[in-house]
Order: C-alpha cells, then structure tokens, then sequence
C-alpha cells in the first residue's frame, strides 16, 4: 500500500519558491511608496478643494479671506510670513480673524469644519498658500510631497529649460522650487 502526500523535502521547496514569489510581488509594489503616493493624492486634492472654496469665497465677497473687504490691499498673512503661508490655526486675515473659520461653518461655508479639523491638523502634510498680491494673480496652494512619484513631478516642473524656468509670472518659484525641497503646487 502506498501512502499518498507530499514529502517534508517537497513542501519546503514549495514554500521556498512561494517566499521567492511574495518577495518579488511586494518589491514590485513597494507598499510604503504605495502608501506615500495614496497620502500625496489626497494632499492634493484637499489642495484644491481648498483653492475652490477659495475661488467661491471671492466670487461671493469680491475680496480673498485673508483681507478684510474689496479695498484691503495687503497680502497672504500667517505665522511664517507674506505671502507664503501655512494653512493652520494661525492663518489670519488682516483683522486677526481666523481664515479657515471664514471659509467653513464660521462664515461662508464654502467647506466643512471637517476637513478644516483635517487639514490644520499638526500630524496632516502642510499646505502652503501663495498669492502674490497684485490683480488677476493666481492663488496657489503647496505641498511638500513624500512620495517618490510627487517629488519627480514637482521637480519637472522647476526644470530649468533653455536657461529659464518656464512657469507663471505669479508662481512662488523661490519657496516653490528653492533648495533641495520642491512643492507640488496647485494650479
């Protein structure tokens, strides 16, 4: 009578050649630049749910929540300085009201308190704000990225070509595309 199976020899080549193979697949993914490229993506896109409620404040008022009505003339204000700011608890307008309290349920409600609590979170990737100042400048919103993927994109575009970056006048190319960090900048 022959006993059916497999024998010790043959099950830990088996589980030796499925090792080799979760290996490979997992170094294939790279989950941790996997999981970096997932956080960058919603970065992003709080970056420009934020630069659209932005938008939709001054389309309402006239004049962008860092000021305090249409004739106010002064730039982005904040904790670190004029006009590259950090969206937090202490992003101000000129007045010292707190902006993020004037784009959610504070004042207009262009966003939820939600993704106000998210976003000026300590743990939470900065975004940065940058507008210049003078009429018809866009207003950008920035982020230090950690994926691999993000941080070739954001070098691209500081690419030097033919002796010039080619970027908008308006763009924050020396906080943007200063040094070895480079920001993704929206839009």
């Amino acid at each position: 009578m022959k006993n059916k199976g497999f024998t010790l020899i043959e099950l830990l080549i088996v589980i030796t050649l499925l090792g080799i193979l979760a290996v490979a697949v997992l170094s294939a993914i790279n989950p941790i630049e996997q999981m970096n490229r997932s956080r960058d993506t919603a970065t992003r896109s709080d970056a420009e749910q934020l630069i659209n409620a932005i938008d939709r404040y001054y389309a309402t008022t006239g004049y962008y929540p860092w000021r305090t009505g249409a004739t106010d003339k002064d730039l982005v204000t904040g904790s670190v300085g004029v006009p590259w700011t950090p969206v937090n608890e202490d992003w101000v307008d000129t007045e010292g009201e707190l902006v993020l309290d004037k784009l959610s349920s504070g004042g207009y409600a262009e966003v939820k308190e939600s993704f106000v609590t998210r976003i000026s979170d300590d743990s939470y990737n900065t975004l940065q704000v940058y507008n210049r100042g003078q009429g018809g400048d866009s207003t950008y919103i920035c982020f230090e990225p950690a994926s691999q993927a993000f941080k070739e994109e954001a070098a691209e575009r500081c690419e030097v070509v033919e002796g010039e970056i080619a970027l908008p006048d308006d763009f924050p190319e020396d906080d943007a595309c200063g040094g070895e960090i480079k920001y993704n900048c929206l839009p």
